[in-house]
């Protein structure tokens, strides 16, 4: 698309939404479907428009019986002290926003599937147990194509290409810049700041995590750079979260740098042992086995020198790792003996031989090894927002024309803390609630100006 396509619906639109994740398409969907006029513009090019949503698979849901969506029962209340274990409890207004959520998002899978999203039956034996998520039918790319369907259903003028370089929230006033060079600047009556993250931005990584900041690796989205967010701080709007908290998993570090997504991460570490670049062994693997081994060891990882480690199997776990599912979409580097696999995979050989034979689990030849990195998938830092997604000041009050949806605002539900399936239900949520109240803040506006 040529960069003057788009910048008269920039320039005439009721509701800017910035951001074309999840959130921002939620956003889109929800203030077009109020009647307003909606531009959403994003940095990506049109097929890769759905940020990390297009590697997302599933929805946290509260129900009270089972549905056709999902298997027995998760009561909102137990939603509700999920979200209560893990969030920060000196966020004010906190308790509002969980309580909030938990109503909201029973009402998020009904009406994503009239805007056209399929879920997965549970009843098909081809998905995991859960009574806590409901999956989606071709994953997330599926996902992502049925909200663009709508949104274009709905007349949302699509700007790919297009990143908003820069935020006044006091207009609210925006500077926009084209990848082919163009730039604009727009005052819209209500705008919807949906851009991610910064966990594409090292340079900001860099500021809590240093030199390890060059070796994370981007699971999803490379446009998640967050300068949109450190302009809504710079310019004083109330931060929750804290800056570096982020997201980690352990992945294979052969990895892209970005846009790995979930088939990346490593999986099987209780079959064998996990050894620093040094060839020392990390932790006892066997501890780890439930849903959280993914995250806790990418912050294991993400803390050991040059944040690289190795996964070490013989015959016999590297079986057994793979039985339970392929330890990662890699292959394994293979040799016949430690010595030699030492050697493959750089690490320091008596060291590994030790750390082997003091696991008695990596005893049986040939031997198989996999490199793992911390994979970031989104940060833990941004901005609060009151119960209809505007924008709180630190010094009080609210920005009446600026909302946020999406992991810009998601730490003021969960803090630095993470809860599986969540994200995008918290997208959901909080686009559908931040383009609602833009679409009625659009029309109050030119009913005042009339």
């Amino acid at each position: 698309m040529s960069p003057g396509a788009r910048p008269e619906a920039l320039k005439t639109c009721q509701v800017l939404v910035l951001g074309g994740g999840m959130a921002g398409l939620c956003a889109a969907l929800a203030a077009a479907q109020a009647g307003v006029r909606v531009a959403l513009a994003d940095p990506a090019e049109a097929r890769l428009i759905g940020g990390n949503a297009r590697h997302g698979r599933n929805l946290r849901l509260p129900h009270a019986a089972p549905t056709g969506r999902i298997v027995d029962r998760y009561p909102g209340q137990e939603l509700l002290a999920d979200l209560t274990r893990i969030a920060d409890p000196e966020v004010a207004g906190e308790a509002l926003w969980r309580a909030l959520f938990v109503a909201q998002a029973a009402r998020v899978p009904g009406w994503l599937a009239a805007a056209g999203v399929a879920f997965q039956s549970p009843g098909d034996g081809l998905l995991p147990y859960s009574r806590k998520t409901a999956f989606f039918l071709g994953g997330g790319q599926a996902l992502v194509n049925a909200l663009v369907a709508a949104v274009r259903h709905h007349r949302v003028a699509l700007c790919p290409g297009w990143a908003g370089r820069a935020v006044d929230p006091k207009g609210p006033t925006v500077g926009l810049e084209h990848a082919a060079g163009e730039r604009l600047e727009v005052s819209p009556p209500a705008l919807v700041v949906a851009s991610g993250g910064y966990q594409a931005n090292r340079g900001w990584l860099a500021e809590t995590w240093g030199e390890a900041a060059r070796h994370l690796v981007v699971r999803g989205t490379p446009h998640a750079e967050g300068a949109l967010l450190r302009q809504l701080l710079d310019h004083g709007a109330a931060p929750v979260g804290a800056p570096g908290a982020c997201h980690l998993v352990a992945v294979d570090g052969r990895a892209p740098r970005f846009d790995g997504g979930i088939i990346t991460r490593v999986d099987g570490l209780a079959h064998g042992i996990v050894v620093d670049r040094l060839g020392r062994r990390v932790t006892d693997e066997t501890v780890d086995s439930g849903p959280t081994r993914y995250s806790r060891w990418g912050w294991r990882v993400a803390h050991m020198p040059a944040q690289i480690a190795h996964a070490v199997f013989d015959a016999d776990g590297l079986a057994a790792g793979q039985r339970q599912g392929p330890c990662s979409v890699f292959p394994p580097l293979t040799a016949p003996d430690l010595t030699t696999l030492a050697l493959l995979i750089g690490v320091h050989g008596p060291s590994l031989i030790r750390a082997a034979r003091s696991s008695g689990r990596v005893g049986n030849p040939p031997f198989a090894a996999f490199p793992i990195r911390p994979g970031i998938t989104a940060t833990h830092h941004g901005v609060a927002v009151d119960t209809s997604g505007r924008v709180r000041r630190a010094s009080g009050g609210v920005w009446p024309a600026v909302f946020a949806a999406g992991t810009v605002m998601a730490p003021t539900l969960l803090g630095t803390g993470y809860l599986a399936g969540s994200g995008l239900t918290i997208a959901a949520v909080s686009g559908r609630l931040a383009g609602q109240g833009a679409a009625l803040t659009a029309r109050q506006g030119e009913a005042a100006d009339v």
